[in-house]
């Protein structure tokens, strides 16, 4: 869930249209994300959708979240504008853009809800259903989306905390990477709620890697007792395993989140598991629920319950199964 740092208004925004394709045609529609937005296909006749997160800009994760997005948009004949922005007023101003162009369905992450509530009241005064996937599962049925794609990150963390307990772990480093993102700070707490161990947070700058690397080592330098670092994102997992090396101590590492850089480190053993919450998944649920909606009027979790996509454990006992879809770039 990494947000990368704010940019341009041109170099935060990708935009793309995905058709429909007839197989036996043998084509696809796909888009590039080179901040000026391009169309991957024109003269799709579904409705318009935009996809509106508060991370993307260069970020594995949320280039699976995308894929998923695209691959719906393409089976369902949708044309999809995708946007994103790491400042939740700029997330909220995408938004009211998208409104103000009265596309058809607008999904949404709500990392920081407070910031994005007016927005998402323009939408539904405007006519427009919306839904949430990834970050505000706490916040989408009150904020009245039609549904929520995603997982529950209080569920997750205490998850984390009764594996950590099964490992016999002792004290807990939960790095976080981005202050005040209700779905990271949920995680923590969650852990820190399950497990019999002592458990801590650090907070951290996600958009400077080296930094998370240092203050890492900083931490685990003070205080020898911390035997696990939990990090909220693949990359951030990545750079705890050299926290560790660097600090001469002998402190395991743990994640939420995957990509196929993390799989191969849990595979050797660097990284003792990680908890996969299938972004693909969210992207694809996500725009599949809005076509679903404007086409046949059908919602998913009744318009009360979330659509979980996790928590998912990734260990060395089964990576090799999650690899061949971490390769082919659907996990």
């Amino acid at each position: 869930m990494y947000t990368p740092r704010p940019s341009s208004a041109s170099a935060r925004v990708a935009i793309w249209t995905a058709a429909v394709c007839l197989v036996l045609a043998g084509c696809s529609g796909t888009g590039t994300d080179d901040g000026k937005g391009t169309d991957a296909a024109d003269g799709a006749s579904g409705p318009r959708i935009a996809l509106i997160t508060h991370g993307g800009e260069g970020d594995a994760f949320w280039d699976l979240v995308r894929k998923g997005a695209e691959a719906a948009a393409a089976k369902d004949g949708v044309n999809l504008t995708y946007a994103s922005d790491a400042d939740p007023a700029g997330q909220a101003a995408l938004m009211r853009d998208m409104v103000r162009q009265g596309v058809d369905g607008i999904a949404v992450t709500l990392a920081k809800p407070g910031a994005m509530a007016r927005a998402v009241a323009e939408a539904r005064s405007a006519g427009i259903p919306v839904v949430g996937l990834n970050s505000g599962i706490d916040s989408w049925r009150s904020a009245g989306l039609l549904g929520f794609f995603g997982q529950d990150e209080s569920v997750a963390g205490r998850a984390v905390g009764d594996r950590l307990d099964e490992l016999k772990a002792r004290h807990a480093l939960c790095v976080i990477h981005e202050r005040g993102n209700v779905s990271l700070e949920a995680r923590c707490a969650g852990l820190k709620k399950a497990f019999g161990g002592d458990s801590e947070n650090l907070y951290v700058d996600g958009t400077d890697p080296d930094a998370v690397t240092a203050a890492v080592a900083a931490r685990l330098g003070q205080d020898p007792t911390i035997d696990e670092v939990v990090t909220n994102g693949a990359q951030f997992a990545l750079a705890a395993v050299r926290s560790v090396r660097d600090s001469g101590r002998t402190a395991h590492v743990a994640t939420f989140d995957l990509n196929e850089d993390l799989v191969e480190a849990v595979r050797s053993g660097d990284v003792r598991f990680a908890v996969d919450q299938q972004p693909y998944l969210q992207g694809y649920l996500a725009v599949d629920a809005l076509w679903l909606y404007r086409t046949n009027g059908n919602t998913l979790g009744g318009g009360e319950k979330p659509v979980l996509t996790g928590p998912a454990f990734v260990t060395r006992k089964n990576v090799a199964a999650v690899a061949r879809s971490a390769g082919a770039g659907t996990r």
